[in-house]
C-alpha cells in the first residue's frame, strides 16, 4: 500500500463508471435492503440515481436469484457467479462488466441513501495514477466507497480462486491511494456518504434525518 497523493487524474482522459453491489443477505435488516422505501424511491434506485449524477455507465451486481426493482434502461444488472462469496465476488463481476468500457469504477453498496455526489467526485480525484483510491478511518477502510481501476479484475479473480475473500487482501496487493476521512469532511461534514443502513433502527434513523 502506498500513501495518498493529491495529484488529480486528467479529466479529459480518465473515464469512470459505477458499480452498485446489492447481493448481500440483509440478515440484520430482516428484509432485502435494496427494496426498502426511501422517499419516493427504493434504496437501490436512489443510490443508482445519485451515483449516475457523477459517473456513467452504472451497473448493478445482484445475487443469482435476487429480485431487483425496476431501474433505468441504461443500468445493466449482472449476477454473482455464486451466492455468499462477499463483496470481492461482486467487485469482480462489476469490474469485468466495465473493463474495456471505462478506466475505473466507483464501487458502492446499495444501502447508502445519503451518498453525496461531491464525495464521489473527491474519491475519483484522488485516484491519479494509482490502481485504487479508498477512504480510511483509523485502521478501518471503506472498500464499498472506493474507486478501482477495471484492470484489477484479474487480480480480484486470483484472490477469489485462492479463497482470500477479504477486500483488504486486494488493498494489500495494489497500489492504493489511502484517503483519511477527515480530508473529506469539507465536502461531507458528517460523512453521510459512508453511512450504511444495516439494521431497522439505522434505517428508521436515516428516514427521520431526511424528514421521511
Amino acid at each position: 500500500m502506498n500513501s495518498p497523493e493529491t495529484c488529480a487524474p486528467d479529466a479529459d482522459t480518465l473515464t469512470v463508471g459505477g458499480i452498485v453491489l446489492c447481493g448481500g443477505r440483509s440478515s440484520r435488516m430482516g428484509r432485502p435492503k435494496l427494496s426498502l422505501p426511501f422517499g419516493d424511491e427504493l434504496l437501490l434506485q436512489r443510490v443508482v440515481r445519485i451515483l449516475g449524477e457523477v459517473v456513467s455507465p452504472v451497473v448493478v451486481v445482484a445475487a443469482p436469484d435476487q429480485e431487483v426493482p425496476p431501474l433505468p434502461d441504461d443500468v445493466r444488472v449482472f449476477r454473482d457467479d455464486q451466492e455468499g462469496r462477499g463483496p470481492l465476488a461482486g467487485l469482480a463481476v462489476g469490474l469485468e462488466a466495465l473493463d474495456g468500457e471505462v478506466d475505473a469504477a466507483y464501487v458502492s453498496a446499495c444501502d447508502v441513501p445519503l451518498l453525496q455526489p461531491q464525495f464521489v467526485r473527491a474519491i475519483i480525484e484522488r485516484l491519479g495514477s494509482h490502481e485504487l483510491a479508498i477512504p480510511r478511518e483509523d485502521r478501518f477502510h471503506h472498500p464499498l466507497a472506493a474507486v478501482y481501476r477495471t484492470s484489477l479484475a484479474g487480480r480480484v479473480r486470483d484472490l477469489l480462486a485462492a479463497d482470500r475473500l477479504r477486500p483488504f487482501f486486494l488493498l494489500e496487493e495494489s497500489d492504493a491511494a489511502l484517503i483519511d476521512v477527515d480530508q473529506l469532511r469539507s465536502l461531507d461534514p458528517e460523512l453521510q456518504s459512508l453511512r450504511n443502513l444495516n439494521t431497522p433502527e439505522e434505517y428508521a434513523a436515516a428516514l427521520r434525518d431526511c424528514g421521511e
